[in-house]
C-alpha cells in the first residue's frame, strides 16, 4: 500500500513538473509576442518577413504565371498591363510571377549561408577564445587577413574561381561569412571563460568538453541569433549583387540579382524591369534588419533603451 502510495506521487510531481516547464515556455513566448507587438519596428519587420517567407514557401503555387515561360509578343509591356500587374521583360516573361519564384532562392541562400557560416564560426570562436595561446594568435591573424578585404569583393572572387550556381554561390559566402561569428564568438567566450562558475568548473577538473557544452554554449545563444538575424540581411544582399555582375545564380532561373542584370540596358526604357525586383530585396531586407534590430533590444538587456 506504502509502494503504491508512493508511487502516486511520484507520478504527481512528475505532472506538476511537466505542467511548470510547459507553463513557463507558454509564458516566454507571450512574453516575447508582447515584446514584439509593442515595438512598432519589429511588428513591421515581422509582418514583411512572415509575408515573404509566406511567398517563398507557396511561390510556385501563387504565381500568376510560368516564370521561365516567354512571349516576345508579349515583351516589355509596362506595369498594370492586362494580366500582367508588373508587366514583362524583354522576352515577355511575367515580372511578378519571377519576383515570386524568386524569393524562395534568396530565402535558401540566405538561410543555409547564415546556418553554415554560424556553425562554422561559433566552433572556431569557441576554440580561440577558450584554449587562448598560440591556437587563438593564428585563428585571429587568419580572421584579420579575411576581414582586410571587402566582403562582397572577396565572395565575388571565391565565386569566380568556382563558378557559378546556386551551390557555390552559398559556399563562398560561407567563406567569406563565418568570420563575422567568430570574432563575436571569441569576445564573448573570452569574457565567460573570467566569470566565477567558470572558474571553478575548471578547479573541480571539470573536463573541457562539457565546459564549453554545458555552461558556455547556452550563453552565446543570444549573440548568435542576433549576429544570425543581421547577417542574414548581408547575404541576400551580397547574393544578388554577385548574381548582378554574373558570377551568381545565372538565368533563366529567376533571382532577384540575375533580374536586375538583365534589366540594366533597359534601365530608362522599361524601368519596371529593375525597379521592382530592386523593391523586393530592399523589403526583404529591411524586414530582417527591423527584426534583427527588435531581437537585439529583447534579448540583449545592454541594448535596451
Amino acid at each position: 500500500m506504502a509502494k503504491k502510495l508512493e508511487d502516486v506521487q511520484t507520478q504527481q510531481v512528475t505532472v506538476v513538473q511537466t505542467s511548470q516547464i510547459k507553463g513557463s515556455k507558454k509564458s516566454k513566448f507571450n512574453y516575447y509576442l508582447k515584446e514584439l507587438i509593442h515595438h512598432p519596428s519589429g511588428f513591421t519587420g515581422a509582418i514583411i518577413l512572415v509575408i515573404v517567407i509566406l511567398v517563398g514557401i507557396f511561390g510556385k503555387m501563387i504565381a500568376p504565371y510560368d516564370p521561365m515561360a516567354m512571349d516576345l509578343g508579349l515583351k516589355l509591356l509596362p506595369p498594370l498591363s492586362e494580366g500582367h500587374i508588373l508587366g514583362t521583360d524583354q522576352l515577355g516573361r511575367d515580372i511578378l510571377s519571377r519576383i515570386i519564384v524568386g524569393t524562395r532562392v534568396s530565402l535558401i541562400i540566405g538561410g543555409v549561408t547564415v546556418i553554415g557560416a554560424g556553425i562554422i564560426g561559433t566552433v572556431i570562436g569557441i576554440i580561440s577564445g577558450y584554449f587562448r595561446g598560440w591556437i587563438d594568435a593564428v585563428i585571429m591573424r587568419i580572421v584579420d587577413v579575411t576581414l582586410s578585404f571587402p566582403f562582397i569583393l572577396m565572395v565575388l572572387v571565391i565565386s569566380t574561381v568556382l563558378g557559378a550556381g546556386l551551390k557555390n554561390i552559398i559556399f563562398a559566402l560561407i567563406i567569406a561569412g563565418w568570420v563575422a561569428f567568430a570574432r563575436i564568438v571569441r569576445s564573448e567566450v573570452l569574457a565567460l571563460r573570467e566569470k566565477e562558475f567558470i572558474i571553478a568548473s575548471i578547479a573541480t577538473g571539470v573536463p573541457r568538453w562539457e565546459i564549453i557544452v554545458k555552461h558556455i554554449l547556452p550563453n552565446l545563444f543570444t549573440p548568435i541569433i542576433v549576429l544570425a538575424s543581421l547577417q542574414t540581411a548581408n547575404y541576400i544582399i551580397a547574393e544578388a549583387g554577385v548574381s548582378f555582375l554574373g558570377f551568381g545564380i545565372q538565368p533563366p532561373t529567376p533571382a532577384w540579382g540575375n533580374m536586375l542584370s538583365e534589366g540594366r540596358d533597359f534601365i530608362f526604357s522599361s524601368w519596371w524591369l529593375i525597379t521592382f525586383p530592386g523593391i523586393a530585396i530592399l523589403l526583404t531586407t529591411l524586414g530582417i534588419n527591423l527584426v534583427g534590430d527588435w531581437l537585439r533590444d529583447v534579448l540583449d538587456p545592454e541594448y535596451k533603451k
